[in-house]
C-alpha cells in the first residue's frame, strides 16, 4: 500500500475526529491489522459468518427429531442419573411443538419452527451430539464462543483474525453485529481478544446511521487544529516508542487509529443498504416486522464478508432474563418464546445462505449456527403436570453449519430417543473449534500464543476434527 498518497487524499477529504488523530503514524506503519500468521495448508473457507442464538435453543423443537419422545409426552422420565438442571423441577416428557418433516433430496428432518431454514436444508451439515461443561448462560455462552468458561479468554473470532490477518485495510478483520434488542449476557468478553494484541478482539457494530461510537466528531474540528494534533501526537509516540521500544498496547492504539481514520470512509459506504434492490431486501426480510432487525445485520454481513471482513458475528437474542424474554431461554413457555424468537431469524438466514449461493460465495464461506445448550425434554413442574417450559440442557444439543469444504444435506451424532444426553459421537466445543480451524486452513494444536509461561490455543489441551462431516 502506497502510504503518503492514502494519507493526501484522506486529509483533502477532510477526514476528522478520532482516526484522524493517527493518520501522522501511516507513514511507519502499513497495516492496521498486522501480519498475519500463514495458514498451515490450503483452506477451503476464506471467511466465517457465525450466528450465535442466546439462551439455549430447544434442538428437539427444530433440528433433533425424537419421535418416542412425542410418544411418551406427559409419561414421568426414566432416567438413569439425577439431572443437572437449574431449576431442578423434573415433571413430566414433554413432546415437541412443532412438526417435524424430511426436507430437500436430503432427507433431513427439520421442524415447522424454521420453515424458510427447512428449504435450505440441502446446505445444512447438523451436528446432533454437541455438549458442553456448563448448563449456566455466561459460562455457557463463554465456552461457545472461547472454549474456557471464564472471560479472559480469546474468542474464536479473534484466533481467526490472529491466525489470518485481515483481507481488508479500511475494515476491522472481526465484526460483531448484536441483536437490537442488547448485548448479550458477559456482553464484549464474547468477542474479547483476551491475552491477544488488542487489534484481534471484536469491533461491535451498533443500530442506525453511526454504528461505531465516536469514529466521528461530535462537532466539526478546524483543519488546522486538526493537523497540529496529530503533529503533536505523532511526536509524542514516536518519543514514547524510542523509550520503551516495546509497548503492544500503545502500538494497538495506533493501529486502530489508522483503521478508524479509513473506517471513517468504508463504515458508511459498507452499511449503506440502499444500494441492494428490493428483490434482495425482501429476501432478507427487510422493511418488515418482525425480520427487520435480523434481516439487515444479515445483509450487512455478506457485505461485510464481501469487502474482506475474516469474522463477522451475528447475535439471536439479547440479555437474558425480563418478561417476555428478549432470549431463547424458553423456561416459562417453549412455544411462545420459540415462536416469537424463530419468526425474527428464519427468514434472514434463510435469506443469506440463499445469497450467498446465488453470489458464488458459499463455497468459500463457513456459516456457524450455533446455540450456548440445548433445552430438556421433561417440562418443569413441581405438581406432576406437563408445563410448557424447558430447562437448560448441557447433554446433548443440535447445531448447523453450512458452507464451505462440508458434507451437506447430512448429520452427525446421535442423542438418545428423549433428547437427553448424547450418545453416539459425543462433540465438544473444543472439537467444534478445531474443526472451525481445520476449514480455514489452520491446525488448531499449532496455533498457539505464549502467555503466562504457556502456549496457549483456542482448544486448550483439548479437540479433535469432526472428520465425518467434511467433504
Amino acid at each position: 500500500m502506497k502510504i503518503e498518497p492514502y494519507r493526501r487524499d484522506l486529509l483533502n477529504w477532510g477526514i476528522q475526529g478520532t482516526g484522524a488523530t493517527a493518520l501522522a503514524s501511516l507513514l511507519t506503519n502499513d497495516k492496521a491489522s498486522g501480519s498475519p500468521i500463514l495458514p498451515h495448508y490450503p483452506s477451503v473457507a476464506k471467511r466465517v459468518i457465525h450466528i450465535c442464538l442466546v439462551g439455549g435453543m430447544s434442538h428437539i423443537d427444530s433440528f433433533d427429531h425424537k419421535p418416542e419422545l412425542t410418544k411418551s409426552h406427559g409419561k414421568q422420565a426414566q432416567l438413569s442419573e439425577k439431572p443437572d438442571i437449574f431449576f431442578g423441577r423434573v415433571g413430566p416428557l414433554r413432546g415437541a411443538d412443532w412438526e417435524f418433516k424430511a426436507r430437500g433430496q436430503s432427507g433431513l428432518m427439520v421442524s415447522e419452527m424454521f420453515p424458510h431454514i427447512a428449504e435450505q436444508a440441502d446446505k445444512l451439515t447438523i451436528i446432533r451430539s454437541m455438549i458442553s461443561q456448563s448448563a449456566n448462560h455466561t459460562p455457557a455462552l463463554f465456552f461457545q464462543n472461547s472454549g474456557f468458561e471464564f472471560n479472559g479468554y480469546p474468542s474464536v473470532g479473534s484466533w481467526v483474525s490472529y491466525g489470518l490477518g485481515a483481507e481488508s485495510e479500511s475494515l476491522p478483520s472481526y465484526v460483531v453485529l448484536p441483536d437490537g434488542r442488547g448485548d448479550p449476557n458477559g456482553g464484549a468478553s464474547n468477542w474479547s481478544n483476551g491475552f491477544l494484541p488488542a487489534q484481534y478482539q471484536g469491533v461491535r457494530f451498533g443500530k442506525g446511521d453511526k454504528p461505531i461510537r465516536d469514529l466521528f466528531p461530535a462537532k466539526e474540528i478546524a483543519q488546522d487544529e486538526e493537523e497540529s494534533s496529530r503533529s503533536v501526537l505523532a511526536r509524542l509516540n514516536k518519543k514514547h516508542h524510542e523509550r520503551t521500544q516495546l509497548d503492544d498496547l500503545l502500538n494497538a492504539r495506533i493501529r486502530s487509529y489508522e483503521l478508524a481514520a479509513r473506517m471513517q470512509l468504508s463504515v458508511p459506504q459498507v452499511t449503506d443498504l440502499s444500494a441492494e434492490n428490493e428483490k434482495t431486501k425482501e429476501m432478507y426480510g427487510i422493511g418488515v416486522d418482525p425480520t427487520d432487525d435480523c434481516g439487515r445485520r444479515c445483509l450487512l454481513g455478506r457485505r461485510l464478508l464481501e469487502q474482506g471482513v475474516r469474522f463477522v458475528q451475528i447475535f439471536s437474542g439479547g440479555p437474558i432474563g425480563g418478561n417476555p424474554r428478549a432470549s431463547w431461554d424458553a423456561h416459562e413457555d417453549v412455544k411462545d418464546n420459540h415462536g416469537q424468537e424463530a419468526r425474527r431469524i428464519d427468514k434472514p438466514i434463510a435469506g443469506l445462505l440463499a445469497d450467498l449461493e446465488r453470489r458464488g460465495m458459499l463455497d468459500e464461506t463457513l456459516v456457524l449456527f450455533t446455540t450456548e445448550f440445548g433445552r430438556t425434554p421433561f417440562a418443569q413442574s413441581d405438581k406432576g403436570k406437563v408445563g410448557p417450559g424447558r430447562d437448560h440442557n448441557k447433554g446433548g444439543f443440535s447445531i448447523w453449519m453450512a458452507g464451505a469444504g462440508l458434507r451437506p444435506g447430512i448429520a452427525h451424532g446421535v442423542t438418545d430417543e428423549i433428547g437427553w444426553k448424547a450418545t453416539e459421537s459425543p462433540t465438544s466445543w473444543h472439537d467444534f473449534h478445531a474443526t472451525v480451524m481445520h476449514l480455514l486452513g489452520m491446525n488448531h494444536e499449532e496455533l498457539t500464543f505464549y502467555h503466562n509461561g504457556i502456549e496457549r490455543r483456542l482448544t486448550n489441551v483439548h479437540g479433535n476434527i469432526i472428520g465425518e462431516v467434511l467433504a
